[in-house]
């Protein structure tokens, strides 16, 4: 599929569109399902496997989006040279977390207010960035050794709790899913740094396999044996149940909700297990999609092109159309102007649709996004003389 470093990687962009419309059903899942404003559709109390598996299948979005942002970065220095590239990584990390505190965060809550701050993928996503500028400067071993070590051994410290109230903060940042409040400073840690940040790395690295001396028969060869070897791993460990991630899974009431418990593996902070269902999967798809052709491949290409774009464009269309729903259904628009989070507005229990009507709005949603991405990917490819666009 790829004969040169610099010819852009069908087989990627598929995969990054993919899991950017598999968030999108998250995402609408969020603001629009029923369920969503009364308990987490991974609580083995009150869901049912269609929900478990609508919310599952969306953490690969995450993890992927991160790990090809590292194989994309990697690319890039192929093609403009290291010095180039730590600057680039420099710069657009820096953006991304500017874009976090205010361009996405008014979308997620259509409420800017300096006091509360939400720290979520894409300000993990610049944090890594920065950090991977460093990184490439290091001996590949070391850098790649440093890395896993910490994807595989952070779970170790999954009961470690600093006693200082100044060791608490540090931590809560590095390795916590928490609301700190400072005063009247509030800050959302959803996405802690460790390991998030170091999944990048292994991105970067991996994409010396897209490096013109990898043929594409031979490539997917290797993709997939290490997919496969990713996804047997978790399948190991998971079965053992011993370590991985803070979640055991039991045998419950049913065979549907032991297999639920079995895949119930935490994303924040992103577990060894969690990583491995995630990651592995998806470089099977990419070893897979080498030969991949097609209507439906070609879209998600496109979209995969223009992630960003897309990320900030579904934000605001789906909490517009939440916002109208919630208008026509009666509910005060007020509750859509979130506080702190849009399933924290006690005003909105009792809105939103089924899971059916979820999926409906989901499939419109993607229709409708599609010629806008198209034609942005357009654009960009007219235009590559404008620098900005690079950042988008």
């Amino acid at each position: 599929m790829i004969k040169t470093a610099t010819t852009r990687i069908k087989s990627i962009d598929m995969l990054r569109g993919l899991v950017m419309v598999i968030m999108a059903l998250d995402h609408v899942r969020l603001f629009l399902h029923y369920d969503s404003f009364f308990f987490n559709p991974l609580d083995l109390t009150q869901t049912n496997g269609t929900l478990f598996f609508t919310r599952f299948i969306t953490h690969f979005c995450a993890p992927v989006f991160v790990f090809l942002a590292g194989t994309s970065a990697f690319l890039v220095g192929q093609r403009k040279g290291v010095k180039f590239l730590t600057s680039w990584l420099v710069k657009r990390g820096v953006w991304l977390i500017f874009l976090e505190f205010t361009i996405i965060k008014f979308a997620w809550l259509f409420k800017f207010d300096i006091s509360y701050s939400l720290l979520q993928v894409i300000w993990v996503l610049g944090l890594g960035m920065i950090l991977l500028a460093g990184l490439i400067h290091l001996p590949k071993r070391l850098a790649v050794a440093i890395s896993v070590l910490i994807i595989v051994g952070h779970n170790v410290f999954d009961s470690f709790a600093p006693t200082s109230e100044v060791g608490t903060s540090i931590w809560s940042f590095l390795y916590e899913f928490k609301l700190l409040t400072y005063g009247d400073i509030k800050i959302f840690v959803a996405y802690s740094i460790l390991p998030w940040v170091f999944i990048m790395p292994i991105g970067y690295y991996f994409g010396s396999f897209y490096l013109p001396r990898f043929e594409s028969k031979i490539r997917a060869k290797i993709l997939l044996q290490i997919g496969l070897g990713l996804t047997l791993t978790f399948f190991i460990i998971r079965i053992m149940n011993l370590y991985g991630d803070p979640y055991l899974w039991t045998s419950q009431d049913s065979w549907s909700y032991t297999l639920m418990s079995f895949f119930k593996v935490t994303k924040y902070p992103p577990s060894l297990l969690y990583l491995l269902i995630t990651i592995g999967p998806s470089i099977i798809l990419l070893a897979l999609a080498e030969k991949w052709k097609g209507w439906i491949f070609d879209k998600l290409v496109i979209i995969g092109r223009v992630p960003m774009f897309f990320y900030i464009i579904h934000l605001y269309v789906i909490h517009l159309v939440a916002l109208l729903f919630a208008i026509a259904t009666g509910f005060n628009e007020s509750d859509m102007f979130a506080d702190l989070w849009i399933t924290m507005q006690p005003g909105l229990k009792g809105f939103g649709f089924n899971l059916g009507v979820v999926y409906i709005i989901w499939i419109v949603l993607i229709i409708g996004l599609y010629p806008l991405c198209a034609w942005f990917n357009t654009y960009k490819s007219n235009n590559r003389d404008k620098w900005w666009l690079r950042y988008l």
